[in-house]
């Protein structure tokens, strides 16, 4: 997998530290369990290769997204702990295609309009629960 650390902060309010990962070896890796096919696990299970994970370092949770997502709807699906600023950082993701390989990724990231919050949050599911 390649990364990049990623700080981000809305001016001198907020501070977030998330790490985005490329998969790449990864994608040669075979089940061990579907020995049958023996396709690549990432393959039978559905997985993108443009997919990228964003994991919010101070919380150490987050979530694989693909490109052309919605940050609020990302969060809302997958219901995890992020610091403040990781939705408006996956927004901007998401406005940045350029920034997919991840080896071009900016060490800071600068969003001033992004709102201030004391804390971090989980943001609830908008769908009805099975």
């Amino acid at each position: 997998m390649k990364t990049k650390i990623v700080e981000v902060t809305n001016g001198p309010a907020n501070w977030g530290k998330f790490l985005v990962g490329m998969l790449d070896d990864e994608w040669q890796h075979r089940s061990a369990v579907d020995t049958v096919s023996r396709r690549p696990l990432l393959s039978l299970i559905g997985q993108d290769p443009a997919a990228r994970l964003v994991l919010d370092l101070q919380t150490c949770e987050g979530v694989i997204v693909k490109p052309g997502g919605l940050a609020k709807a990302d969060l809302s699906e997958h219901a995890i702990w992020v610091c403040p600023l990781f939705e408006p950082f996956l927004a901007w993701f998401y406005a940045h295609p350029q920034h997919w390989d991840v080896t071009s990724l900016p060490a800071l990231v600068d969003l001033p309009d992004a709102p201030f919050a004391l804390k971090g949050y989980r943001r609830t599911r908008d769908r009805a629960q099975p």
